[in-house]
C-alpha cells in the first residue's frame, strides 16, 4: 500500500516542470519537514492531527514520512509545493500574519528553515492574507491597531471617528483623527472592507501603539458577527478564576477584631483599681468636673495621695497635646481651596517630558547679550512698506531674528550640532524651531533651510504654521528635523529676558527678550542720545557647544542684528 501511495506522488510530481528552479535549498530541509518528529510536536499542539488540516490522516502521514526517509529527493520534490501551500494555510487560518508565521513555528515544533522555504514556495498567497485573524466561530478579519504616527509617539488618543460601524472603507480614505504627542493626525485605511467594530471610541485616551482600535472584514454579512467581539475576551477567563479564591483570606482577618474579648475583659479591672486610689477631695471634684481618670495620674502626696497639684498638672499636660490637633485641624479648615483637575493633554505630557529629560540630562549654560535693534526697525518699515505695497505679508521683528540666527549658525556652524553617545554630529542644513503658544499647549513648528529663504518667505511660512498649530492640525513633517530653536516672549509679552530649556537632540535655543529705549553716552562730552536695545539669551549644551563657541555665535548674532543690511546681501 505504501508504495503504491508513493507511486501516486512520484507521478503527480511529473506535473511541476518548474520545481528545479524553486529548490534552492538543500532537500534535507524538506526532509526534516515531513519527518514524523519534526511534526509531531504540531501534532499535539491542540491536536491538530484530529482536523486533519492537511488533508492527510495519521497513518496515512506515517507511511508518507517513511516513505520520504528512503527516497527523500523525489518525495521532497514532488510535494514541496503542496505542503507549502497547506501548511500556510493552516497558520493563516490560526490567525497568523506573515511577522509572527516565524514566532508562531517555533512554538509549535516546525522548523524555522522548512518555514523560510515554505514562504518562498507560496509569498503571494501569505501577502494576501496578511493581518487577518480568524477567532472560534469568527469569519476572517483584521485588527487595526493604534499607528506610530511619529518617532516619539508611544500612545496616543482617539479625537474622533469619522467612519461608523457598517461603513464599507477604501484605501485611501481618513478613518479617524488621531491625537498623537505633537499634533491631530488623520489616519488612513490602507486596505478595501467595512468596519465591523470600533473597540476605542471618540475620546478614547492613552491608547498603546499597537493596541486593536477597530476590526474591519471583507464581507459586509460577517459584520453583525462582531457585534459583541472583544480583543480580550480570550484572556478574561483567568483571572476571574482567581477572583473567587481571593475573599475567603480578607474575610477571615476581619472578623477576629470584631469579636476581640478586650472591651470585656477591662471591665472587671477598672473597678478594682478604682477602689483602691486614693485622693484628696477637692482632687477628686477636679478630677470630675474635667473627667480626669484618677487611674492614670500619679499621685504625689503622703502614703501616695493625689493632691489638686497633681490634677493641674495632668490638666496642664492634656491641653498641650489637645491643642496641637485642635489648631491642625483649624488650620486645614482655613487653608481648604477650590480647585478644578485639568487633565493633560498629549502635547502636554509630551513636553512634561521632554523638558524634564533636559534639564536632567542636558549641562546647560546661558549668554546673554543686548543687541541695539534702531536700523533693525527703520529697515523693517521699509520692507513692510514694499510688503504691503505688493500685497504680501508683512515682516515680524521674529523674522529678523530667525533670519539673523540661521546665517550666524551658518558662520558658526558648531552651534548647529547635536550631542550622542559616540560623536558630535554637525549638520549641514538650518532648520531653524519657533516656539508657537497655543491652547493646547507649545508648539515648535520649523522653517527649513532659513538660512537660503528671504525675509517675505520666512513671514509668510512662520504665520501660516502658527496657525496650524493654533488650529491643532499640524503634521510631523512641520515640526521634526529642526537643528536649533528660537523662543520669543519680548514682542507679545514683554518680558525683558529670560532662559529657555534647551529642545532636545539640539544644543542650543534663543530667547529673546523684548526692545526698551535706553539713554547712552553720544560722541561729544555730557552728550546724550537714545536707543533701542534687545536681550537675546543662548541656552547652550556644554558638551556640545563651549563657552568661547557661544559667545562667538552670539558676536555674529548681534552682528546681523545691528547691521541688517548684512542679511539681505
Amino acid at each position: 500500500m505504501a508504495y503504491a501511495y508513493a507511486s501516486h506522488i512520484i507521478n503527480h510530481s511529473k506535473k511541476l516542470r518548474n520545481v528545479p528552479n524553486l529548490m534552492r535549498h538543500d532537500h534535507a530541509v524538506l526532509v526534516r519537514w515531513f519527518s514524523h518528529g519534526a511534526r509531531s510536536s504540531v501534532c499535539k499542539k491542540e491536536e491538530v492531527s484530529k482536523t486533519h488540516p492537511l488533508g492527510y490522516a495519521p497513518a496515512e502521514k506515517e507511511r508518507l514520512s517513511k516513505f520520504v526517509a528512503r527516497n527523500p529527493v523525489n518525495a521532497s520534490i514532488s510535494f514541496s509545493h503542496q505542503w507549502s501551500d497547506k501548511c500556510c494555510s493552516l497558520l493563516v487560518s490560526y490567525g497568523l500574519s506573515k511577522n509572527n508565521l516565524s514566532r508562531t513555528t517555533m512554538r509549535l515544533g516546525i522548523p524555522m528553515s522548512s518555514v523560510t522555504y515554505i514562504r518562498e514556495l507560496s509569498c503571494s498567497r501569505v501577502q494576501s492574507r496578511r493581518g487577518f485573524a480568524s477567532d472560534a466561530g469568527l469569519p476572517p478579519h483584521q485588527e487595526i491597531g493604534m499607528p506610530s504616527l511619529s518617532p516619539t509617539m508611544t500612545e496616543g488618543n482617539i479625537a474622533r471617528w469619522l467612519k461608523k460601524e457598517g461603513d464599507k472603507v477604501n484605501p485611501g480614505e481618513v478613518l479617524c483623527e488621531v491625537e498623537t504627542d505633537k499634533a491631530t493626525v488623520e489616519m488612513e485605511c490602507m486596505e478595501e472592507g467595512y468596519i465591523a467594530k470600533i473597540i476605542k471610541g471618540d475620546g478614547s485616551k492613552e491608547i498603546k501603539v499597537g493596541e486593536i482600535i477597530a476590526i474591519t472584514v471583507e464581507e459586509e454579512e460577517h459584520i453583525a458577527k462582531f457585534k459583541d467581539y472583544s480583543p480580550s475576551a480570550s484572556n478574561s477567563g483567568a483571572p476571574a478564576a482567581t477572583e473567587p479564591a481571593a475573599p475567603p483570606p480578607m474575610q477571615e482577618p476581619v472578623k477576629q477584631p470584631v469579636s476581640s474579648p478586650e472591651p470585656k475583659t477591662s471591665k472587671p479591672i477598672s473597678p478594682p483599681s478604682e477602689d483602691r486610689i486614693f485622693a484628696s477631695p477637692l482632687a477628686r471634684k477636679m478630677a470630675e468636673d474635667h473627667k480626669v481618670p484618677l487611674s492614670s495620674i500619679k499621685g504625689t502626696g503622703p502614703d501616695g495621695h493625689i493632691v489638686k497639684a497633681d490634677i493641674e498638672d495632668y490638666l496642664a499636660s492634656r491641653g498641650k497635646e489637645v491643642s496641637a490637633p485642635t489648631t491642625k485641624a483649624k488650620d486645614a479648615k482655613l487653608t481648604a481651596l477650590d480647585y478644578v483637575d485639568i487633565p493633560h493633554s498629549q502635547i502636554r505630557k509630551v513636553t512634561a517630558s521632554r523638558l524634564l529629560f533636559s534639564k536632567q540630562t542636558i549641562p546647560h549654560y546661558y549668554l546673554t547679550v543686548d543687541t541695539c535693534v534702531d536700523k533693525l526697525m527703520d529697515l523693517r518699515s521699509q520692507l513692510n512698506s514694499l510688503q504691503e505695497a505688493s500685497g504680501g505679508k508683512r515682516v515680524s521683528v521674529n523674522d529678523l531674528v530667525i533670519k539673523a540666527a540661521a546665517l550666524a549658525l551658518r558662520k558658526v556652524p558648531q552651534c548647529n550640532s547635536s550631542w550622542t553617545d559616540d560623536y558630535i554630529r554637525q549638520y549641514n542644513n538650518v532648520n531653524i524651531n519657533v516656539a508657537v503658544q497655543t491652547d493646547n499647549g507649545l508648539y515648535v513648528p520649523v522653517i527649513r533651510d532659513a538660512d537660503k529663504k528671504g525675509l517675505s518667505s520666512i513671514a509668510e511660512e512662520v504665520k501660516h504654521l502658527a496657525q496650524r498649530a493654533k488650529e491643532n492640525s499640524l503634521k510631523p513633517e512641520d515640526y521634526e528635523g529642526g537643528t536649533f530653536t528660537v523662543s520669543n516672549l519680548g514682542g507679545p509679552f514683554g518680558i525683558k529676558q529670560f532662559c529657555a530649556i534647551i529642545n532636545p537632540p539640539q544644543s542650543g535655543i534663543l530667547a529673546v527678550g523684548s526692545a526698551e529705549k535706553r539713554v547712552i553716552p553720544g560722541s561729544g562730552p555730557e552728550q546724550f542720545k537714545f536707543a533701542s536695545f534687545m536681550s537675546a539669551t543662548l541656552s547652550c549644551d556644554h558638551r556640545v557647544i563651549d563657552g568661547a563657541i557661544g559667545a562667538e555665535w552670539l558676536k555674529a548674532f548681534k552682528g546681523y542684528i545691528e547691521n541688517p543690511e548684512s542679511m539681505l546681501l
